[in-house]
């Protein structure tokens, strides 16, 4: 372990637990109080209600000419 808490995880070990560079682990801790590196990954159902339902529907078209309208502004700037 570095002075700044980085850990070397072997190639033998990445490649078996199907990490590759810029890929996040996390630590779990057990029951009997150790603990084990898994990949940090999170299924997609996790994100469910994170963001909220907007207060009506809108259109793709008025989608559509609200970013329209922005990209003109911006390019008036």
């Amino acid at each position: 372990m570095t002075s700044k808490g980085l850990v070397t995880i072997p190639a033998d070990v990445r490649r078996r637990m199907g990490l590759g560079s810029g890929d996040r682990v996390e630590f779990v801790e057990l029951a009997s109080g150790g603990f084990a590196i898994k990949p940090a990954v999170d299924d997609v159902r996790s994100l469910k209600g994170l963001l909220r339902k907007p207060a009506s529907p809108v259109a793709i078209a008025d989608m559509d000419k609200v970013i329209r309208e922005r990209a003109v502004r911006a390019q008036d700037r």
